[in-house]
């Protein structure tokens, strides 16, 4: 909404200086015509700055995958709301500014806020001028801290979102029994509801017998719904989980919101941000390296949750028919798998009335002997002449070890491992676990790496942005040159891009926020945003100097950023308001997006508001060139 205003609030100022300006002269033009010159005096510094604000808007609608579902949809109604309100400023805007200022009694004097500001501004600026390079040096000094600061806070793919919930994954030993991961996940729930604002706590043990998924019954799932509570009481409850779960022993975990969990599995198919699949066709082989890759990221600094998902170890009976024996008792294979099948899976075998209802009646082992992996020994088995024989006079029956699953991608068999990143920048610990596991690994011919995830999404999507930025940036500069109509001045708006991302910098180290595809988005945002006071001072000293007929001198400096003094003071402070509710408590629910990128908004526009007006004005004395122009 602020930014929205901002076409009209120029218009409209310059409209009401003009009127005011004229009523001073002794030969006053017509309200109309007035109104007409003003609005063409900035008619095509709004349009162009309207165009470059817009088209910095261009990456968000490049994006794909998630990051794009969640920012397109930004990008696309900012730029609408952009142009239309360029359209209103061009069209309705002088039209209701002449319905209603042309016959008002305008006051000669300026508005009393300017008035008391301009004294103490100028004395400012004339300090500025006359201290210029300790000026600048104390800026690029600033500017380098904290540029510094920014390349050590955490980088993410998604904020922590808010959701009023966590979901809890935890994995023990495979082959631990169901009713051992129940008992483990009793005492979890105990532990987790004596967490000051956990409401209610429900496990999810194994897996259905149809589900689609692949969990054997050492895996279990907890969601742990919270009383409302704001978002750094969320995130402490958030450390207590993930310190009673790294206590718990013989189990490792994973904690997630609900919607940073789905977008994390629609991603890579897992909920931790780094996966790394191996490909190959021998799955001793691909258990070799899975168990290298482990090895080198408990090794790497930050990872956390290391997890191979198809372990091999998952203990079995392995149940091997001696034919010769089957063939002497007359009997089959099938007959045999039959046996085993009724014992433990069951087998119904009738059904009974109970009400209206029919119940079916299974044959199956006793749930004793079932727990007894020695009792399928004496597994009775009947012979085609009547005789009871055991399964262990047919069969061979030994312990060993296997897997659960076997994963499978594209036709391909894999194994994967991920892990979780803490207190550590995301991109640079995917690049070192790429260079460790390229030279400390071999593959053979039909085995590969693949590194996916939410960590890759990010790099990639970070990626994308910054290059489609850049091409909407040299796009930028030739719509600055053909309003600026000048080099040197096209590259002396640039100066504001620094000074925007010096109070974006320090926005983001003040709220200690992390850095994610939103923060990048702010920036970018934020740099269409500030490179309008740019454009609109320098077209003003460029109408001063050719229209007016003004020397370029120190005089002129300082008479014409007194005049754009309100509609850069108006146009920041209204797109200021307007972001700052989003921007205010961001870690709250709801606002965990928005919230850090409306931050670094608010924060460019402070810093560069402020030294546009301060140290802009005398870097454009200096290194600016502004010459009349010619009959």
């Amino acid at each position: 909404l602020g930014e929205v205003v901002d076409d009209a609030i120029i218009d409209c100022e310059n409209i009401f200086r003009r009127l005011r300006e004229n009523r001073l002269l002794a030969r006053p033009l017509s309200a109309s015509q007035v109104v007409l010159n003003a609005s063409l005096e900035v008619r095509s510094s709004v349009v162009y700055a309207s165009f470059i604000v817009a088209l910095v808007f261009i990456p968000l609608l490049t994006l794909e995958g998630v990051a794009g579902r969640l920012f397109a949809p930004l990008g696309f109604a900012y730029i609408a709301a952009i142009l239309t309100s360029l359209l209103i400023a061009l069209t309705l805007t002088p039209a209701l500014s002449l319905l209603i200022l042309g016959k008002a009694s305008l006051s000669d004097q300026e508005p009393p806020l300017i008035r008391w500001l301009k004294p103490g501004y100028l004395a400012v600026l004339n300090n500025v001028q006359r201290y210029f390079k300790r000026y600048l040096i104390g800026l690029i000094v600033i500017s380098v801290l904290s540029f510094n600061g920014l390349t050590r806070v955490d980088h993410k793919f998604l904020p922590e979102l808010r959701e009023g919930h966590y979901m809890v994954h935890t994995s023990s030993i495979p082959g631990t029994s169901l009713a051992q991961s129940i008992h483990l996940g009793k005492q979890l729930t105990q532990q987790f509801l004596q967490i000051d604002g956990v409401m209610s706590v429900s496990q999810w043990a194994g897996r259905a017998e149809r589900g689609a998924d692949t969990y054997g019954s050492h895996y279990s799932e907890y969601e742990v719904r919270l009383k409302p509570l704001s978002g750094a009481r969320q995130q402490q409850v958030f450390e207590q989980l993930q310190g009673i779960l790294e206590a718990f022993p013989g189990i490792v975990s994973e904690t997630n919101t609900f919607l940073t969990e789905r977008i994390d599995e629609t991603i890579s198919g897992y909920t931790a941000p780094v996966v790394v699949n191996i490909y190959g066709n021998d799955l001793n082989e691909l258990d070799a390296r899975a168990r290298q890759l482990t090895d080198i990221m408990e090794s790497i600094m930050g990872a956390k949750n290391i997890q191979l998902r198809s372990p091999s170890s998952l203990p079995k009976i392995q149940i091997e028919m001696d034919e010769s024996r089957l063939l002497q008792y007359g009997l089959n294979p099938g007959q045999v798998q039959q046996v085993i099948d009724t014992a433990y899976q069951g087998q119904v075998i009738g059904q009974k009335m109970r009400g209206n209802r029919l119940v079916d009646i299974s044959l199956t082992f006793p749930q004793e002997l079932r727990r007894r992996p020695e009792s399928i020994h004496e597994l009775p088995v009947k012979t085609l002449d009547g005789r009871m024989i055991t399964l262990g006079q047919v069969a061979s029956i030994r312990h060993s070890d296997g897997r659960y699953n076997i994963l499978h991608q594209n036709a391909q068999r894999k194994q994967t491992v991920t892990c979780d990143v803490v207190d550590r920048d995301m991109d640079d610990f995917m690049a070192e676990l790429k260079q460790r596991v390229l030279n400390e690994m071999t593959f053979s011919v039909n085995s590969y790496p693949e590194f996916t995830g939410a960590a890759m999404a990010q790099i990639e999507a970070r990626r994308n942005l910054i290059l489609h930025s850049v091409l909407a940036g040299i796009v930028v500069l030739l719509l600055i040159y053909l309003a600026m109509g000048n080099l040197r001045n096209m590259l002396l708006t640039l100066c504001n891009l620094p000074f925007a991302l010096l109070g974006g910098a320090l926005a983001v180290l003040v709220t200690d926020a992390s850095l994610s595809v939103g923060s990048v988005v702010g920036f970018i945002t934020l740099f269409g945003i500030t490179v309008r006071n740019s454009i609109m001072l320098i077209s003003h000293y460029q109408h001063l100097i050719q229209q007016e007929g003004h020397d370029w001198n120190w005089q002129t400096v300082l008479f014409g950023v007194q005049q754009r003094l309100p509609s850069i003071l108006m146009t920041a402070l209204v797109t200021a308001l307007a972001m700052f509710p989003i921007a205010f408590n961001s870690d709250n629910p709801g606002r965990e997006i928005m919230g850090p990128m409306a931050a670094i908004i608010i924060g460019g526009l402070i810093s560069s508001t402020f030294l546009n007006l301060l140290l802009m004005p005398a870097i454009l004395f200096r290194y600016g060139r502004f010459e009349k122009t010619t009959a």
